[in-house]
């Protein structure tokens, strides 16, 4: 079978910035939906007519991949607001109550520097303004299931961010939690 607009694919990948240092290995297969959320455009449009073990090779700039980086996405917080276990690279869903109102809501945020009294934290997708060169192995095509097609993915995305779930030992659900 061949890549077709709505199918699921399983893929390993090598990503690499542009001077070639690894970002990123996937050597076990993992199923992505064609035609959902779980990948990014230019990889879906590379991969439609391929077939099981082919393998491809993809330049995608950052338009095509996780946008530029836009520094009006970071913002100076005061440090009394976050835990006290915090540290570089935690991420955190929006920010905590009492910081910039203008930041939006709907994004995760990184702590990219912590100073005494602030903390940075960065709204920006951790690969946002990097060119990336993708090494994509096809493992496996199949049709996906009307219950695939409708959810829009399989739950497993390109390179993407997610925060864990609260912890059930009495954590307030809008605190933010830590990503790893």
């Amino acid at each position: 079978m061949t890549v077709t607009p709505q199918c699921v694919v399983a893929l390993t990948w090598t990503l690499k910035d542009t001077l070639g240092e690894e970002l990123d290995t996937l050597d076990d297969p993992v199923e992505f939906l064609v035609g959902g959320n779980d990948l990014l455009g230019k990889i879906e449009e590379a991969l439609q007519g391929h077939q099981a073990g082919d393998a491809l090779q993809l330049h995608l700039e950052p338009v095509d991949a996780f946008g530029d980086y836009d520094d009006r996405l970071l913002f100076l917080e005061p440090r009394e607001r976050f835990p006290a276990e915090l540290e570089v690279g935690m991420g955190f869903e929006g920010l905590p109550p009492g910081c910039n109102p203008t930041a939006p809501r709907d994004r995760l945020f990184f702590v990219s520097d912590i100073y005494p009294d602030h903390v940075v934290l960065d709204g920006n997708h951790p690969l946002a303004g990097i060119a990336l060169r993708i090494h994509l192995k096809l493992h496996a095509v199949r049709e996906a299931t009307e219950e695939e097609i409708g959810a829009g993915t399989l739950g497993t995305g390109f390179f993407r961010t997610q925060i864990d779930a609260p912890d059930s030992d009495g954590d307030d659900d809008s605190a933010p939690h830590t990503l790893h």
